[in-house]
């Protein structure tokens, strides 16, 4: 196991208890101290994942989860909150983090979240597709991108996985629960307003016009859709 994880934390005790166990993990860890530090650290280094607190000097984690995306660095996030912090877990993912966990939390919790993460992203990068070709949608699972008629379309790290589950999915009913699972590889209590966001987004992105879309259809009752236009 060689993956790379940058811990963020400005409380010293949980950088200890977390570089501890994710390096007891078999992890390689680095650590930043506050916002402005894990965005210097990310972009001058290749993390295979960053463990970001919301509650931050400098940049909060918001923030910091903002501007990578902002500057195309798609390095899996996931968020730290604590029980008391407001934290609307539907912005957090829109701006790009693929998962939060709430504090006080075990250690096991979070090598079991870091790795779910890391699954999934493997997953897509170890497909046997070179591409995908729906309509005038090309799908190129390796590279996290699409293009439309020769145009490279770009998108966060959890909408291409999205975007891809439902293309390798072509011409099924997969349900919100089931995306809910597939995509984001663990429960989220029923919270399919995440996947709507989400298909909203790749709408706006893949989608003549995403008011009414031709490639991911809605079924109502039942959940989404992905179809050849032709």
């Amino acid at each position: 196991m060689n993956e790379k994880i940058l811990i963020v934390d400005d409380e010293k005790s949980i950088v200890t208890l977390l570089n501890f166990n994710i390096g007891k993990a078999g992890f390689i860890t680095d650590v930043a101290y506050d916002g402005a530090e894990a965005v210097k650290k990310a972009e001058g280094n290749d993390y295979d994942l960053i463990v970001l607190d919301l509650m931050l000097p400098e940049m909060d984690g918001m923030e910091v989860c903002r501007y990578l995306r902002n500057n195309k660095i798609d390095t899996p996030i996931l968020m730290l909150t604590a029980k008391d912090e407001e934290f609307d877990k539907v912005l957090g993912l829109e701006l790009g983090a693929d998962d939060y966990l709430t504090k006080p939390f075990s250690p096991k919790e979070v090598i079991a979240r870091i790795k779910a993460i890391l699954r999934r992203s493997n997953k897509v990068e170890k497909s046997n597709f070179s591409y995908i070709q729906i309509g005038d949608l090309t799908v190129y699972p390796e590279r996290y991108e699409a293009e439309m008629n020769d145009k490279v379309i770009t998108f966060t790290r959890k909408e291409f996985e999205l975007l891809y589950y439902l293309a390798k999915n072509k011409g099924k009913v997969i349900s919100r629960d089931q995306l809910l699972s597939g995509v984001w590889d663990y429960d989220f209590v029923g919270d399919t307003r995440i996947v709507d966001v989400h298909v909203s987004h790749l709408r706006d992105k893949i989608e003549p016009d995403s008011k009414k879309p031709v490639y991911i259809k809605t079924v109502r009752g039942l959940g989404y859709k992905m179809e050849d236009p032709s």
